[in-house]
């Protein structure tokens, strides 16, 4: 089985697989992948050892990167904190990493100096990196994050792919209208994304995009980026998250509520299990979603359906028979969307697609 999510749109800093032409091939994602989990900065913009976080953002991100180095969960570090006489929920503990609240109590602050002996980090590691004390409360999430956790839940992919650039991810564009066109091959399996996205600055001063694709199959890797609206920034394959995050330039800075069109395309190669599913998540409202699935003629389905979700990995809702044509595909036509997944599902036999 096979999916695709995409993310909306932010700025990002990331780190990849760079290629002047503005596509990336197979050959080069592989070179990446081998050179590290995201590849090489490109030489013309500061990595992260060059370009420090915001003091209060310092404390979050190290705790994260010490967390993933040793590969703990929260609830084992917990578990590790509690045997040391010290009672720090795992819900505090996700709080401090997400940047939401800091440890000031006396309490917490040595929470911290244990958390540095169990992540083997230097004494005053993290302490040093707490800012000043803040207002009582809970930090709201920023806009972006909020309505990104809304659709996807906790810890989703998308997040975990994006890592720091989550919290202020969608904050200087949004989508207006996006058409996808899904082709699938001879074996039912995903062979091609192709994605045409109108957006318009939030803000003056956005230059790029951010984009997240996902696949339910780790054999479903991205073979060839085609950018043919734009100029491709990055390409970062993360193969244990199975997902692409791609940064597409528009050539020019926006002023603010100006439009520009992104247009990029992906050959995928054959995964293990026909696909049965395609879908797409908005965290904000769009004006019109346009989806076209084209079907090999060796390899028609007995049925489609479009459908909708509230949340990722919640049940399909919505859920209504479409129609296909003379050429092979089906498409579904939404106007004015709200936030949520939009997807189409189709069978090569007679059982029902049951959203899983």
């Amino acid at each position: 089985m096979s999916s695709r999510m995409e993310a909306g749109v932010g700025l990002p800093d990331a780190e990849g697989a760079r290629s002047a032409s503005g596509a990336t091939n197979a050959r080069d994602l592989r070179k990446a992948l081998k050179a590290g989990a995201t590849g090489a900065p490109p030489h013309d913009e500061p990595s992260a050892a060059e370009t420090p976080p915001p003091a209060s953002d310092a404390f979050p991100a190290a705790l994260r990167e010490a967390l993933g180095r040793r590969g703990l969960s929260l609830e084992r570090v917990s578990e590790r904190l509690r045997a040391r006489g010290i009672g720090v929920s795992q819900a505090t503990l996700s709080s401090w990493q997400r940047g939401r609240s800091q440890p000031e109590r006396a309490r917490s602050l040595r929470a911290v100096e244990v958390l540095e002996e169990i992540l083997d980090l230097p004494g005053g590691a993290l302490r040093s990196l707490l800012g000043p004390r803040r207002p009582r409360g809970r930090v709201a999430p920023a806009r972006g994050e909020g309505a990104a956790l809304q659709v996807l839940g906790e810890d989703s992919v998308v997040e975990k792919a994006l890592g720091e650039r989550f919290r202020h991810f969608n904050q200087e564009t949004g989508s207006l209208l996006i058409h996808d066109v899904v082709t699938l091959g001879a074996s039912g399996t995903l062979s091609n994304l192709t994605t045409t996205n109108v957006l318009r600055a939030n803000r003056a001063g956005a230059d790029r995009a951010l984009f997240v694709l996902s696949f339910d199959d780790e054999q479903a890797e991205p073979l060839d980026i085609r950018v043919t609206s734009g100029r491709l920034g990055e390409a970062t394959y993360l193969k244990g998250l199975k997902s692409l995050v791609l940064e597409i330039h528009f050539g020019r800075e926006l002023a603010k509520l100006d439009t520009t069109v992104v247009s990029y395309a992906v050959d995928v190669s054959p995964s293990r299990e026909p696909a049965t599913h395609y879908e797409r998540w908005s965290r904000a409202n769009l004006h019109e979603y346009l989806q076209q699935v084209f079907f090999h003629p060796d390899a028609l389905p007995s049925g489609c359906r479009r459908y909708f979700r509230d949340q990722v990995g919640s049940p399909p809702r919505a859920q209504r028979r479409i129609s296909m044509n003379d050429s092979h595909s089906t498409h579904v036509l939404a106007s004015r969307c709200k936030p949520g997944v939009h997807g189409v599902a189709w069978d090569f036999d007679t059982g029902e697609y049951t959203g899983e």
